[in-house]
């Protein structure tokens, strides 16, 4: 299938009777996705404001293409070298080609097949994504092959928010441990600013200190406007699925992501309001969330997620082992509900035999069509 142009970027299309996505050929980025939802179209994950634009020379792949959803390996910025290892922003899987091995429908299914050859630590990544006719919803399974050693893999999903203060509603299953990165996540004399307290622990997302003494809520959102923050929050491993939930009222929809803890412990939160003013950021990056589901040290690198770290020191898993004798797989879902009027934050997903139940803490129920069972065999 030739690819199209789409913001900017070669990318392949996917659709299914409820779902349009593109994945970009460089980097397999995944977006726009639009689902439908109640009848209603929706396109909740963002575009980069300059994913049209001529950047400078040497800007990292990954920024010109940012959009939507991608898997990171190694997640992070990747500053240090490791045993010999240089590894890009987020790694190649993020700013490298992919090469599409298949493309079709089957039984109502829509599936892709992607592959890349890595060169920094070499294997092959396989990327299944896969839509399902009814469920608004992205299934992906990533396959990693060949590979030997620690490895922090983390999928970057972002979604934008309207440009409304608390706009949206957040919430998360059982977590065991929640913590704003250990440094200023932006520094003036950079062009940047950040508003939570470094380091911080805090028991709700709706305490959090700040650099000022004081708390904020960081469950509502858009807020915070003109800075940048970053909040690793690590689930509860016992639970036979983890999720990340943003309700929309007005809008009547949640986003979700559905994980298995056991694969990616922790969920990154990247706050991105504006706190950036260095190119091609200048300010405009707004009202954007990243929901990261990873396994990682914060998002510092490889070289940080593989020694001792502020995580795995109190028990949070940071890193995968990888082995050439067996294939690592990573499966994820992200996807849409239709909720009704009044429903406000998710307080529990839970799963049934042909899909889940969202409820609110004021006790409304939606439902949506997505396998759970996905999660752990990739089918």
């Amino acid at each position: 299938m030739k690819p199209k142009q789409v913001f900017g970027q070669a990318s392949w299309e996917l659709t299914s009777s409820t779902v349009k996505a593109y994945l970009t050929v460089r980097g397999g980025h995944i977006g726009p996705v639009t689902f439908d939802v109640g009848g209603r179209k929706v396109s909740p994950l963002s575009v980069a404001p300059w994913v049209e634009e001529k950047l400078a020379l040497g800007t990292p792949d990954i920024i010109k293409v940012l959009r939507g959803d991608f898997f990171c390996m190694p997640f992070g910025g990747n500053n240090k070298t490791y045993k010999g290892e240089k590894h890009p922003v987020h790694g190649e899987t993020a700013n490298e080609t992919w090469r599409l091995e298949s493309l079709g429908r089957e039984e109502g299914l829509t599936m892709l097949h992607a592959s890349m050859t890595t060169k920094v630590r070499k294997g092959r990544v396989d990327k299944h994504i896969i839509l399902k006719d009814g469920h608004s919803v992205v299934y992906q399974k990533h396959i990693l092959s060949g590979y030997s050693g620690k490895m922090n893999p983390g999928h970057h999903a972002m979604l934008k928010f309207p440009d409304e203060p608390g706009s949206g509603l957040i919430s998360t299953s059982t977590l065991r441990h929640r913590q704003v990165w250990l440094e200023p996540t932006e520094q003036p004399e950079n062009r940047g600013y950040s508003a939570l307290k470094a380091g911080a622990v805090f028991k709700s997302l709706e305490k959090v200190p700040t650099v000022w003494g004081t708390d904020t809520d960081l469950s509502r959102y858009p807020a915070r406007r003109g800075f940048e923050d970053i909040v690793i929050l690590v689930n509860d491993a016992q639970e036979n699925f983890a999720w990340v939930s943003v309700v929309f009222p007005k809008e009547r929809f949640a986003f979700f992501t559905l994980k298995d803890p056991t694969v990616l412990a922790s969920t990154l939160f990247w706050i991105s309001n504006g706190g950036r003013h260095y190119a091609p950021w200048n300010g405009r990056h707004v009202n954007v969330m990243g929901l990261e589901d990873l396994t990682s040290s914060f998002h510092t690198g490889l070289a940080e997620s593989a020694a001792a770290n502020a995580l795995n020191k109190i028990g949070v898993p940071t890193h995968l082992n990888l082995s050439p004798k067996r294939a690592t797989v990573i499966n994820y879902i992200f996807g849409v509900a239709a909720l009704p009027a009044g429903f406000d934050h998710v307080a529990s997903i839970t799963p049934d035999e042909e899909g889940v139940t969202l409820k609110s803490r004021n006790g409304k129920t939606a439902r949506a069509a997505v396998d759970v069972s996905f999660l752990y065999s990739g089918e």
